[in-house]
C-alpha cells in the first residue's frame, strides 16, 4: 500500500478558530486520513499552530503575558479543541520548536549558497519611543479611505483596503501609543522569487491539470502577475532567528525571518518533532527527503493559504537544490460563511469551535460541515440549515433506522441477532445496491470529492431505511416470523456496515454501533464489496445492546436559541 502524507495549513497561534477555519482545512484532512488508514495505506497526518508573526505579539502584550508562554498556553487550548472534535493527527507540533528553527536556518543557509538570498535596505517606520522598528501591524492610524481610526499598517480592517504605515492618519505605534515616529532606513533579506520564476512554472506545469480548478487557477493567477522579491526578515522579538554565522550584522540586530518563510517549513519540522519522540522507529526523513517516489503528499488548505503553499513553498524547495519532497495535490476550498458574510475572528463573528463543542457533540458538526463543505464555491451555514441537515440525515435516516431495528429486535427476539430464514430475493438485490453504492463512496473519497462522498454516505444509510420499509417487520412478524427475522438480521447487519464506513466522518458514533454487537473478533477496517453483498458480518446468535439515542432531533426552540446567541438572518 502506498505511503500518504498529509498536511492541512497550519491555525495561526492567534485565538480560537471558527467552523469555517475547521472545514477549509483540518477537519477534511481527517476524514481523508481516517479512510486511507482503513483502507490499508501508511499514513502520517501533520499539523501546528503557526507562532510567529505580529498578531503573537500583540495578542501577549494584550493579556499581559510574555510571548513564549502565551503561545504554549494558545497551543493546548486550541490542541484540546482539536481533540473535541477527533481530529485524529499523527503529530500537532509548533512552529516555534527547535526542530523548525534548525530546518528554517537550515533552508536559508542553502538558499543564500545558491544565490537566491539578498540583503536590501529599505525604508521603515521607527518608534524612538519603543527603541525599535515598527512592523506594519504595529502601526495604527485613521484610514484615510473610510476614516476607520484602528487601521493597521498594512491593512483597514473596515474597509480592507490594503495599506502603507506612511499611509495613515495620525499613526501611533501599537506598543507604546506614541506619535513620535520616524522612517528611516534598514537592512532585511530577500528571497528571490523571481530566479526562480520559470522553475516555478515549469512545477507547476506539470502538477497543475490533477489539482481543483481552484488551486491551479490560483497558483497560475500570481505566476501570470510574475513572482516579486519578497522580504522574508521582519524586526520582531519573537520568531526563527536569523542565522549569526551567515548574517551576523543582521542577527545582532535581532532579525527573525517572516513568518510566511518558516510556516511551510513547519510541515517538516513538525515531522522531525514526531520523529524525535521514537528516533528508533520513525525517520522524518523517509517521507520528505528523496521521497518523490515512495511518497504521495497531499496539503489541505482554504483558497487564501494557496499562494504561499503552490508557489511561494515551491519556489523555496526548489531554491534550496536539495530533493525535499514537494506536494503532489493542493486541495483548496473556498469560504464557508456565516448567513453570507465573512465568519472573523477579530470581529467573533459566527460560530467558533470551543463554542460549537459545548452546544453538540463532535459528530453532529463533522457530518454537517464536510457534507457542505465549499468545495465548488462558497457556501453559507445558517442555523436553519444545520437544524435540517442533522434532523433529516442524523436523526431520522442514521439514528432512527439504528435504534427502531435494534429496539424492535430486542422487544420481539430477545438481546441476540435473530437466526430466521435464509436470504431472499430482497436481500440480495440489498446487497447489490449497498455493493454499488460503497464502490461510488470509496470513488468520492479516493477524488477527494468530500460533498459528493457524503451524499454516497447518506444513500447508503437510506438504502437501509428503503429495504426496511419493504420488508416491515413489524406487520411481517404477524404471518412470518421467520421472515421477520431475516429482514432485523439483514438490517443489523447494515448497522454494522454503516459503523465500519461511516467511521471518517462520525467516528464517535461509529465506534457505538460497533460496540453495539458483542463480536468477538470484530477487526474489520472496510468492507469488501463481497461482504456487502452477503450482509453476514455479524451471524445469528451475536448478543446485541441498544445504544443511546445516537441524534437528538433539533427543534425550534433549538433554532430559536442558537439564532439569539449567535445571530441570524432573522434575529
Amino acid at each position: 500500500m502506498a505511503r500518504h502524507l498529509i498536511t492541512s495549513a497550519l491555525p495561526y497561534i492567534n485565538g480560537i478558530k471558527h467552523l469555517g477555519n475547521m472545514v477549509g482545512s483540518m477537519l477534511p484532512a481527517d476524514v481523508y486520513s481516517r479512510y486511507l488508514r482503513q483502507r490499508g495505506h501508511d499514513v502520517l497526518y501533520i499539523c501546528a499552530t503557526d507562532e510567529h508573526g505580529t498578531p503573537a505579539e500583540l495578542a501577549a502584550k494584550e493579556q499581559g503575558l510574555p510571548v513564549d508562554e502565551f503561545c504554549a498556553q494558545a497551543h493546548d487550548a486550541q490542541k484540546a479543541v482539536y481533540d473535541g472534535f477527533a481530529l485524529a493527527f499523527d503529530y500537532f507540533g509548533r512552529s516555534s520548536s527547535p526542530q523548525n528553527v534548525e530546518i528554517t536556518q537550515h533552508f536559508a543557509r542553502r538558499l543564500n549558497e545558491n544565490g537566491f538570498i539578498e540583503e536590501r535596505a529599505i525604508r521603515q517606520v521607527y518608534s524612538p519611543a519603543d527603541g525599535r522598528f515598527l512592523p506594519d501591524r504595529y502601526v495604527e492610524g485613521t484610514c484615510p479611505h473610510c476614516g476607520y481610526d484602528k487601521a493597521r499598517g498594512d491593512q483597514c480592517e473596515n474597509c480592507t483596503r490594503v495599506l502603507d504605515p506612511t499611509d495613515l492618519i495620525n499613526p501611533r505605534s501599537a506598543i507604546s501609543g506614541s506619535t513620535d515616529l520616524e522612517v528611516r532606513e534598514t537592512k532585511h533579506l530577500f528571497l528571490l522569487q523571481s530566479k526562480l520564476q520559470h522553475e516555478v512554472e515549469e512545477w507547476v506545469s506539470r502538477h497543475e491539470a490533477d489539482w481543483p480548478q481552484l488551486a491551479s487557477s490560483i497558483a497560475r493567477k500570481w505566476l501570470n502577475e510574475g513572482l516579486h522579491d519578497r522580504a522574508i526578515t521582519r524586526d520582531l522579538d519573537w520568531g526563527v532567528p536569523v542565522p549569526a554565522d551567515t548574517w551576523p550584522e543582521l542577527a545582532a540586530e535581532g532579525k527573525v525571518f517572516y513568518v510566511w518563510f518558516d510556516a511551510p517549513i513547519e510541515y517538516i519540522g513538525a515531522t522531525k518533532e514526531w520523529s524525535d519522540l521514537d528516533p528508533e522507529n520513525r525517520d522524518w526523513r523517509s517521507w520528505w527527503y528523496e521521497a518523490d517516489d515512495t511518497v504521495r503528499y497531499t496539503e489541505f488548505m482554504a483558497k487564501d493559504n494557496v499562494p504561499f503553499h503552490t508557489v511561494m513553498f515551491p519556489a523555496t524547495e526548489l531554491g534550496v537544490r536539495e530533493p525535499w519532497k514537494k506536494v503532489d495535490y493542493v486541495k483548496a476550498f473556498n469560504w464557508l460563511t456565516y448567513y453570507g458574510g465573512k465568519f472573523s475572528t477579530s470581529q467573533k463573528r459566527g460560530v467558533f469551535t470551543d463554542q460549537a463543542l459545548d452546544i453538540l457533540p463532535a459528530d453532529y458538526w463533522r457530518y454537517f460541515l464536510i457534507a457542505n463543505a465549499p468545495e465548488s464555491d462558497d457556501s453559507s451555514f445558517t442555523w436553519e440549515h444545520f437544524t435540517a441537515t442533522v434532523n433529516k440525515d442524523l436523526a431520522d435516516t442514521l439514528g432512527n433506522f439504528v435504534n427502531r431495528v435494534l429496539s424492535f429486535s430486542k422487544k420481539r427476539f430477545g438481546e441476540e441477532v435473530p437466526q430466521g430464514s435464509a436470504a431472499g430475493e430482497a436481500e440480495a438485490k440489498l446487497g447489490e445496491q449497498i455493493a454499488e453504492l460503497l464502490a461510488e463512496y470509496e470513488a468520492q473519497m479516493e477524488a477527494l470529492q468530500f460533498r459528493k462522498a457524503a451524499a454516497a454516505l447518506r444513500a447508503l444509510w437510506s438504502a437501509g431505511n428503503s429495504y426496511l420499509e419493504e420488508k416491515a417487520p413489524w406487520l411481517e412478524i404477524k404471518t412470518d416470523k421467520d421472515g421477520a427475522a431475516l429482514t432485523l438480521r439483514t438490517a443489523m447487519n447494515l448497522i454494522h456496515l454503516y459503523a465500519v464506513v461511516s467511521e471518517p466522518f462520525i467516528p464517535a458514533s461509529a465506534k457505538v454501533m460497533r460496540e453495539a454487537f458483542a463480536l468477538t473478533d470484530d477487526t474489520a477496517t472496510w468492507v469488501s464489496p463481497e461482504e456487502a453483498k452477503a450482509l453476514a458480518a455479524v451471524p445469528a446468535g451475536t448478543a446485541f445492546t441498544v445504544p443511546p439515542v445516537l441524534f437528538a432531533k433539533l427543534t425550534d426552540d433549538d433554532l430559536a436559541a442558537y439564532k439569539e446567541r449567535f445571530g441570524g438572518q432573522d434575529a
